[in-house]
């Protein structure tokens, strides 16, 4: 039988998502606590993969077992975890469905703050040069009406193809927090934090509209702007065709 899981984590104190040689990992942690409570060996497949220190408020991962579940598996499971790992359900789906193939849509989200904040320092990104959020949202606009981000992509990474169908993308403001969305059906590695850096120099008035859409015309990522530290990024909603998120475990 095939299950899902859902959780989220902070990212602070993990090399993103993805089991890796010698680095702590969000995969590994919560394979190694599932493995412990199933007294089994198991796998988890998860819906893509986070940069180190990059959070996610929603994140799937699959995993098969020949049983039913213990009862009481999330509460178990965190009580195992540690803090910055919790899990929101445990449930069956389909034997063939995957957590990364059959999603229809990602969101992200970027936090920036604007006045230095102790209680945000970790989890939003301290900016504070003055910015045209006017012209940001202009710039971001142009984001839907383009479907090769190359320029946005992390160089020497093994893609089969660098389209991408952005549904929206804007910034929106309370008082010194900006906070920049995106939702797309895929995205490639790095090509958010790109994005936001390369927005922010449309809002410092260093680059123009019509520069902008030369990036995105370029397919050159040294012609976008730097990208941004990964603290500031939260993946924040998943989509699937057959998951609904008013039912709990």
């Amino acid at each position: 039988m095939r299950y899902f899981i859902q959780f989220s984590y902070n990212g602070t104190q993990y090399h993103g998502w993805q089991i890796q040689p010698n680095a702590s990992s969000v995969q590994q942690t919560l394979t190694e606590a599932l493995s412990t409570l199933l007294q089994e060996k198991m796998e988890l497949t998860g819906a893509g993969r986070t940069d180190s220190g990059v959070h996610a408020q929603m994140m799937f991962a699959h995993f098969d077992f020949e049983h039913a579940l213990p009862e009481n598996l999330t509460h178990k499971l965190n009580s195992f975890l540690p803090k910055d790992i919790a899990v929101q359900k445990v449930f069956e789906v389909a034997a063939d469905a995957h957590a990364r193939f059959d999603a229809t849509a990602r969101t992200y989200q970027y936090h920036i703050h604007q006045q230095k904040n102790v209680f945000l320092d970790s989890l939003s990104w301290f900016y504070g040069k003055e910015l045209k959020v006017d012209a940001m949202n202009e710039a971001a606009k142009l984001l839907l009406t383009h479907t090769d981000f190359e320029c946005f992509s992390k160089v020497h990474t093994e893609v089969y193809t660098f389209d991408c169908a952005v549904a929206e993308a804007y910034w929106t403001v309370a008082q010194d927090q900006l906070t920049f969305t995106i939702t797309a059906n895929r995205f490639l590695r790095n090509m958010v934090r790109a994005i936001v850096g390369t927005l922010l120099e449309v809002g410092r008035g260093q680059m123009t509209l019509a520069e902008f859409q030369e990036v995105l015309n370029s397919k050159n990522r040294s012609e976008a702007g730097v990208s941004v530290p990964a603290h500031g990024l939260y993946l924040t909603k998943i989509v699937y065709p057959y998951v609904s998120f008013d039912s709990t475990n």
